[in-house]
């Protein structure tokens, strides 16, 4: 039988640096403005497309319904995000930020874009093959 040595399988090392930079990542936005990480995705993905429905920002996210839900309550009570029936179905709602949460949007947008660019400044002259191989493994693996 063949062995896996599970600390080099691509799939797990890949999964593995995905928590610990977005783990990393956290520090950025969360001791600030006390965000968990569905909170941030849903805040970043309605400042980005503002208006959209909560199953619209699951698929863009990659989150399941629960932790979206639960992310939309918490921002609603903040009072950073509004709820309004949708037009085109009753039974969905569309979802837009306030003014509060474009703000605490735009105070962690510059802070977050520097820890990007921390991260390229340390891969230096590989940052761009990283970038090439990460949209070539998009479109093999595409998320949906």
């Amino acid at each position: 039988m063949s062995k896996l040595a599970l600390e080099h399988f691509l799939p797990y090392r890949l999964n593995r640096l995905s928590s610990a930079v977005s783990q990393q990542f956290r520090a950025v936005y969360g001791p600030h403005h006390d965000l968990t990480v569905p909170e941030w995705r849903v805040l970043a993905t309605l400042a980005q497309f503002g208006t959209m429905t909560a199953k619209a920002i699951g698929r863009h996210s990659s989150m399941h319904k629960t932790k979206v839900s639960r992310a939309v309550r918490a921002l609603e009570e903040r009072r950073w995000l509004t709820r309004r029936e949708s037009e085109l179905d009753r039974r969905e709602e569309s979802l837009s930020l306030t003014a509060p949460g474009l703000q605490a949007y735009g105070e962690i947008v510059p802070r977050a874009l520097a820890f990007e660019a921390g991260i390229l400044a340390a891969l230096g002259p590989h940052a761009e093959s990283l970038l090439r191989a990460l949209s070539l493994m998009e479109e093999r693996f595409p998320v949906d």
